[in-house]
Formats: C-alpha cells, sequence, structure tokens
C-alpha cells in the first residue's frame, strides 16, 4: 500500500473522530445536567435540581420540571461569562476546523497541488486542536469549581455534583485533541518542509566556449575576476604565420623577340 494512501485513510478517520467529538461537544451546551442536586430522603418528596451555564431548573418525583433562565447577564460572576465564551469558541472553531479539513483532504480532491492540500489539512487540525483545549478548559474549569465548592467544609449553600454533560464534554474534547493531533502530525509532514534535512549544494553555472568548446565555471558572485576563454589549447601547437610576400617578375623588351 501507498504511503499516499495510508495517509488518505488516516485523514479520514481523523475527521470522522474529530467530527463525532464536535458533536458531542455541542450537544453539551443543550444539556441541563452540568451540575446536579437531590433534596429529600423519602422518595416520594424528593426533588432534584440541576443546572447549566444557561438556566436553573428543578423537578420533582411526580415528573413536573421547570426551568428559570439567570435573571440579569450583568450580574453573573465572572467565571461563568469566562465559560461560556470557551464553550462557544470550542463549538465555532470545530465547524471551522471540519471545513478546512473537508477541503484538504486528499480523498475530496478539491483545491490546488498536493502541499496547498496538505497546508489547509494542517490548519484545519489546528483549528480542531484549538477547539478541544477550549472545551477542556471550560468542562475542566467547570468540575474544578463544583469539586472545590463540594469539600469545602465553610460552604453553607446547596452543594451540587458534577453532573452528565460535564463527562460527555470531556470525552468529546479528548477525542478532539487525538484527533487533531494525530491529523496535524501527518499533514505537517508534508505541509512543513523539514529544517534538518540538508539541502543539496547547488551547482554553479558552467558556460561552454565556442572557440575552444571547452566547459568553464563561473566564478562566485562575490569575485570580480572576469574568466576569458582561452584562444588555444595548451596542447595544441600554434601554426606560425608565414608572411605573404609577391614577387614581382621583371620583363625586358627581348623576352618577347
Amino acid at each position: 500500500m501507498k504511503y499516499r494512501t495510508v495517509v488518505m485513510y488516516v485523514e479520514i478517520g481523523c475527521f470522522v473522530a474529530c467530527l463525532c467529538g464536535w458533536i458531542l461537544v455541542c450537544s453539551t451546551l443543550a444539556t441541563e445536567y452540568w451540575t446536579f442536586s437531590e433534596v429529600g430522603s423519602i422518595v416520594l418528596t424528593t426533588s432534584n435540581y440541576y443546572s447549566n451555564l444557561w438556566r436553573d431548573c428543578i423537578s420533582d418525583t411526580t415528573g413536573v420540571s421547570d426551568c428559570k433562565d439567570y435573571p440579569s447577564m450583568l450580574a453573573l460572576p465572572v467565571f461563568l461569562h469566562a465559560c461560556r465564551a470557551l464553550a462557544v469558541c470550542a463549538v465555532i472553531t470545530g465547524f471551522f476546523g471540519g471545513v478546512l479539513t473537508l477541503i484538504g483532504m486528499k480523498c475530496t480532491k478539491i483545491g490546488g497541488t498536493e502541499i496547498a492540500n496538505a497546508r489547509v489539512t494542517f490548519s484545519g487540525a489546528v483549528t480542531y486542536l484549538a477547539s478541544g483545549f477550549c472545551g477542556m478548559i471550560t468542562y475542566s474549569w467547570w468540575a474544578n469549581k463544583v469539586v472545590s465548592e463540594f469539600v469545602d467544609p465553610n460552604f453553607r449553600a446547596q452543594k451540587f455534583e458534577i453532573g452528565a454533560a460535564v463527562f460527555v464534554g470531556w470525552g468529546g474534547s479528548i477525542v478532539l485533541i487525538c484527533g487533531g493531533g494525530v491529523l496535524g502530525f501527518f499533514s505537517g509532514k508534508e505541509a512543513l518542509p523539514s529544517s534538518s534535512t540538508p539541502k543539496r549544494p547547488r551547482r554553479p553555472h558552467t558556460y561552454v566556449s565556442a572557440r575552444t568548446r571547452r566547459t568553464y565555471m563561473a566564478p562566485p558572485s562575490s569575485s570580480r575576476v572576469t574568466l576569458v576563454p582561452p584562444l588555444f589549447y595548451k596542447g595544441r601547437n600554434s601554426r606560425p604565420t608565414r608572411p605573404t610576400t609577391r614577387t614581382g617578375q621583371t620583363f625586358s623588351r627581348d623576352s618577347f623577340v
């Protein structure tokens, strides 16, 4: 199997993996179970509290649930604003990473040369990595806050636990990071030339003399010496030039008689 075919299959696998990870990250934004808490020891009177980046919800054992959006955007803590921004950035960068990867893959045959397509694919891989890291920071920061409040003995407010959406987001972010890393490794080998490979010395320009039919090498650019081809070979004996003298014959009158 050729190396190009192997790279093509690797690109397809990484693209599918990153697409699945991006879908998992997107699904967490619409899920309310980022945190949850149960209140009550009797089954008939148990109430469940859960929340996400956008709203707080409550449900009871009868199946009735009610959700309420956060009343004021400016009154929210900086932590919640940062998590919102990172989650949205993860979704946006993952979308553009999919578009770039789909354009630059070898199996789609969209674009110009192989190097140009490899560079587009490498850009998509970097975008996927940015999406995965944004998601990982969001869910890790959220989980750290929930755990720190839960284990803090001085925290008197209602304590919550980590919801299912955070674990789904962690899985999607890991898939994005792994798929983007493998895709960037294979596409970067072709898109970015390695500086460790020694370059071949460039052969200097040569020219052929029309008189002697010998090949001469041009001097370097820093030299000011001008080479002039020789007029004759060293081993060739030069022929001496014979003086052209004209001897005129003198005729007298008696020669015609």
